[in-house]
């Protein structure tokens, strides 16, 4: 169920690069159940599993259970607010790489 309020914030919910691993290996395929995601970390079960609450509370992760087992869906929606964000802010990067480039152009042609 994916919910309409997030309990936790997209920004620091990715701010952790293990929580970031989780993301880019559930983006990989449809559904990945907890023994798969937890070999991919040396770290146990439970620390795994706290991570993935932590991605569950900003909606970025979904869950379901398949008998004992629980299987994790990458949710990207959520990713849509961080995208925006450095979108915004893209701009001043690329008038900044511009006059950087203005630059550098008239330090040339003042030594040549």
């Amino acid at each position: 169920m994916i919910e309409n309020h997030p309990s936790r914030d997209v920004f620091d919910a990715i701010a952790d690069p293990t929580r970031r691993q989780l993301i880019h290996l559930l983006s990989q395929a449809d559904e990945k159940p907890l023994h798969e995601l937890t070999s991919q970390f040396s770290m146990g079960r439970t620390a795994v599993s706290k991570h993935l609450t932590v991605l569950k509370e900003a909606g970025l992760v979904l869950d379901r259970k398949v008998g004992r087992e629980t299987r994790f869906k990458l949710n990207p929606a959520p990713l849509r607010e961080v995208q925006d964000w450095v979108a915004y802010y893209s701009k001043y990067w690329t008038t900044n790489m511009l006059r950087l480039g203005q630059l550098l152009e008239e330090e040339k042609q003042e030594k040549h």
